[in-house]
């Protein structure tokens, strides 16, 4: 073979080489970028089927009240749900017959790994009965995301907040979004209302936030049977006191309710009074 043609061969085959390296590499780092499931950005719920999770933590927080944090698949998976956002928890009341009920964990996206739910449980609960009788190892059956509403950080100017009993799962989950997120300048303005002192749920992380954030979040508490040294709201929510710790009404502004239906419906009522238009109102 002549030399020069020898030489063509032999730059040829390195050519063809390089590529074939080249496209190995290109192959492999495709590969390491493709998506590797369910454990991805997605997330782990179903919003047609119920998947169940693991209860690896049970803590009591007081006589009724129970924090449970459910693992996810793996480390890094997060469980998928949009902020203020809810899901179905599907149980057995007290005659084993099924029972579902919608929830909101008060952990977000950025709590990888698990999600934890607050729960109160009341005597003649029917999907309290499956929480009480929950132990670590257990599983709980789960559906969602579900809700109407949809936060975008900054969508409006603030938020008012009127929330009674577990109503401040959602309330709380909005909340440490805005809060955690240090390009989000939204202003809260909380209203939580309680029977008794022991009734008020999350109230060290609350008080922390309004600590740590003076100039973005306020909270109000209100006691329907207050303990004799208390410097909170007495009774029921009132029009006076929405008008007082909440946000005027105006087109940047929105009043997020959640409670026990008789507290939505006066809520709703005084929000009406004060001017505030069916726009700027929104009930979870």
């Amino acid at each position: 073979m002549e030399p020069l043609q020898s030489h063509r061969v032999e730059m040829l085959s390195i050519a063809v080489a390089l590529v074939a390296v080249g496209a190995g590499t290109a192959y492999y780092f495709y590969l390491q970028r493709k998506p590797k499931g369910p454990e991805g950005p997605k997330g782990c719920l179903d919003a047609d089927n119920f998947k169940e999770f693991l209860l690896v933590k049970r803590t009591e927080l007081s006589h009724n009240v129970a924090k449970f944090r459910f693992a996810l698949p793996t480390p890094t998976s997060v469980l998928g749900l949009p902020i203020g956002q809810h899901m179905s928890c599907r149980g057995k009341d007290s005659v084993g017959q099924e029972v579902t009920k919608p929830y909101t964990p008060t952990t977000l996206d950025s709590d990888v790994g698990y999600f934890e739910l607050v729960i109160k449980m009341y005597p003649q609960g029917r999907m309290s009965h499956h929480f009480r009788e929950m132990r670590e190892g257990d599983y709980l059956a789960v559906k969602g995301p579900k809700g109407r509403f949809k936060y975008q950080p900054g969508q409006v100017r603030a938020f008012g907040m009127l929330a009674g009993g577990t109503g401040i799962t959602p309330m709380f989950q909005v909340a440490r979004a805005i809060l955690e997120n240090p390009h989000d300048e939204t202003k809260i303005h909380l209203i939580y209302a309680n029977v008794t002192y022991e009734d008020i749920l999350l109230k060290e992380e609350l008080d922390n936030f309004a600590l740590s954030f003076p100039d973005q979040f306020h909270v109000y508490y209100v006691l329907n049977q207050p303990p004799e040294i208390w410097d909170g709201g007495v009774g029921y929510v009132s029009k006076e006191m929405v008008q007082i710790h909440c946000p005027a009404p105006a087109s940047d502004i929105q009043i997020l309710m959640c409670g026990p239906p008789p507290m939505n419906k006066a809520m709703a009522a005084h929000l009406n009074e004060l001017g505030y238009t069916p726009e700027m109102q929104f009930k979870f």
